[in-house]
């Protein structure tokens, strides 16, 4: 009933707000001078957004939050310049630009404002989705993990443990490379060869999912070529006791980076990337793989354990597992896994986490 309550309150709200602007006037009949109409424009269709976005979160659990927030914003735009050019079929009344210009601010700001917890809590949802399947095909097969390669040029580790295990199934917890852009132009020939690699795993019968990490952007067009691909928090699969996340958003204390994950996972930087030419997106790239290396080191040296303790809490009778923390702990039911940068992965069997 919760979960009911939560998706149709914001459908609720939406309709309410498109059939008072349908009306070409504020509830009571009730008109307000200038700047305060422009206001309660922002207002009202701040709401708007905020209710739409929250209904898609819920309905398209498999929507990245950055085409969530440009559909959203599109529509909210789209919809004020309609409500502004009607206006002119209706006598005595005048189409204004100023009052579309403030319908589409207050759709984004709509979008921040909904937005701004994740800076500070756990309730993620926002930040995550999932595409394909949550379960194995034959849950007694290995699985083997890797988390935070970092791989460049060469996929260390990665054939010859293909060799060992020819029929394990493969679960990636991010970071798989030093930076992963997933448009056209900006992807290397490693990261092709790695998708052709999954691609010949699946076709000889192995389960290949990817979790993305904080070095992965927008890689959800590559949904084909895995059995389950996500990002943030929520990983599982049914029927088996293991429950994960890459781990970047373990520390709430850290803000500085949830910001810049917001900010990079966004319309406002996909858009850019998708428009400005391959040469210099790839050079943007670089400069930020660069930045990711030496920002925040004080929050990256210190393993948070309280905050994963907590994280892991949240997910009694499972397994929690993590990457990201380039080291190996364990505290209660969770696993933070060792830097697989040199091949070093891990394995689920029987219920375990082995070193492999």
């Amino acid at each position: 009933m919760r979960m009911r309550w939560l998706w149709t309150f914001p459908l609720a709200v939406a309709a309410t707000i498109l059939w008072l602007s349908a009306q070409s006037h504020y509830p009571m009949g009730v008109q307000l001078p200038p700047p305060m109409d422009k206001f309660a424009h922002a207002a009202v269709f701040g709401a708007l957004a905020w209710a739409l976005d929250l209904a898609l979160q819920y309905n398209r659990p498999g929507l990245p939050m950055y085409r969530r927030h440009l559909w959203v914003f599109l529509a909210v735009s789209l919809y004020g310049a309609t409500d502004e050019w009607h206006q002119l079929f209706v006598p005595g009344r005048a189409c204004e630009f100023g009052d579309w210009v403030a319908d589409s601010l207050g759709g984004g700001l709509g979008i921040l404002v909904g937005s701004v917890h994740v800076l500070f809590t756990r309730w993620l949802g926002a930040l995550s989705w999932w595409r394909g399947k949550i379960h194995r095909f034959d849950s007694a097969k290995d699985l083997i993990l890797v988390a935070d390669p970092h791989w460049g040029s060469e996929l260390i580790g990665l054939e010859e443990t293909t060799a060992r295990f020819p029929k394990a199934d493969w679960l990636f917890l991010g970071d798989v490379f030093d930076v992963w852009v997933g448009l056209p132009g900006m992807e290397t020939e490693a990261q092709h060869r790695f998708l052709t690699w999954v691609d010949a795993r699946r076709a000889a019968g192995s389960w290949v999912g990817l979790w993305l990490g904080n070095r992965e952007y927008f890689l959800d067009r590559h949904t084909p070529h895995f059995d389950l691909l996500g990002e943030g928090i929520g990983g599982r699969l049914e029927g088996e006791s293991l429950t994960w996340e890459h781990g970047d958003l373990i520390n709430t204390r850290d803000r500085q980076y949830r910001l810049w994950n917001l900010i990079s996972r966004s319309g406002l930087l996909w858009l850019p990337f998708r428009l400005m030419p391959s040469r210099t997106a790839r050079k943007v790239s670089a400069w930020m793989e660069r930045k990711l290396r030496t920002t925040n080191a004080s929050y990256k040296l210190a393993f948070p354990r309280e905050a994963f303790n907590t994280a892991a809490a949240a997910h009694p009778g499972t397994t929690f597992l993590t990457g990201h923390f380039h080291t190996h702990e364990v505290e209660g039911n969770g696993i933070a896994l060792p830097w697989a940068h040199e091949g070093r992965f891990m394995v689920w069997r029987n219920g375990k986490v082995e070193g492999l």
